[in-house]
């Protein structure tokens, strides 16, 4: 697949994705397009997404009627999944190679492979060969509940549930959710914030301010957050390797790729595979850290160039 041309418009200047084509296309001849599909943060029913956060109704008829092409429709994560099949090898870091069978059998040549990818959200979405390629297939798994398998995740649940009250994976594997689990550790610590985190958190991204810190270690505090985001993401990544049967799972989005020294620690695999009676089947899973961040974009024309 060859890219010949990319650009970046920010959503909340837009009213509408069709605002956004109107733009993308004014040097382009729409007769040299065949087709085209959209990733969208959200579920798409019958050919027609609502995107909550923007407020825009995406309808694939309806844009097809107006450019004259082919238009489709997918969950973001979907897009983001067959993305990972197409990326070149080495923007996906291997956390743990895959075995030759399961706990339960040999495998298939073409297991399913399960994917989540945190940024704003968290998102989850499984591939299933169908004989002849992978469809994606979507799910709204990081709305499920958080489940806290130690005491300091079960005090971080009843931290957040005085916050929010329901408390899903999306609450704890996000950007925002680890602002709340930094905020959670320093609620337990006796050290005071030191001036320049707090100046960092307040200037920009705060998320990001938590890793520099942490991965420099300098502040014993953020550390400690990292290391609970890191444990929570791979239990939940063990989750829905169980969920799906998976012979793989693909950790992307827009936080991972910061935090790979931490997810390289070993701390990550050794809760995926802290799974009782399954341990040893989820050992013979594969774990890799997708690292390009046009996954979604690349899945997306994977899908429109694709017959369905």
């Amino acid at each position: 697949m060859r890219v010949a041309r990319t650009e970046r418009f920010a959503s909340q200047a837009l009213t509408s994705l069709d605002k956004a084509l109107d733009q993308f296309l004014r040097e382009r001849d729409i007769e040299a397009l065949s087709g085209a599909c959209f990733g969208v943060a959200g579920p798409v029913v019958d050919g027609v997404a609502r995107v909550t956060n923007l407020g825009w109704v995406v309808d694939a008829a309806q844009l097809s009627k107006k450019f004259g092409i082919t238009v489709s429709l997918i969950n973001d994560l979907q897009a983001t999944a067959l993305g990972s099949l197409v990326v070149a090898q080495d923007k996906l870091v291997v956390l743990q190679e895959s075995g030759p069978t399961s706990g339960t059998g040999p495998l298939t040549s073409h297991p399913p492979i399960a994917v989540l990818a945190l940024g704003t959200g968290l998102g989850e979405a499984t591939l299933v060969h169908d004989g002849k390629r992978y469809r994606a297939l979507p799910s709204e798994g990081g709305h499920a509940d958080f489940a806290p398998a130690t005491d300091d995740e079960i005090g971080l649940l009843a931290f957040l549930r005085g916050r929010y009250g329901h408390v899903s994976y999306e609450r704890v594997l996000s950007s925002g959710g680890m602002l709340d689990i930094y905020e959670y550790v320093r609620s337990r610590s006796s050290e005071r914030e030191p001036t320049w985190l707090a100046h960092d958190i307040a200037a920009g991204d705060p998320s990001m301010a938590i890793v520099t810190a942490a991965l420099a270690r300098k502040d014993d505090v953020c550390v400690r957050a990292i290391e609970m985001f890191t444990e929570i993401l791979g239990a939940e990544a063990g989750n829905i390797a169980l969920r799906a049967v998976a012979g793989s799972v693909v950790i992307g989005g827009g936080i991972p790729h910061k935090l790979m020294p931490a997810l390289q620690s070993g701390e990550l695999t050794k809760r995926f595979n802290a799974k009782g009676r399954f341990s040893r089947w989820t050992q013979q899973v594969g774990v890799r850290v997708l690292v390009e961040p046009r996954a979604g974009l690349l899945g997306a024309a994977s899908y429109a160039a694709t017959p369905q």
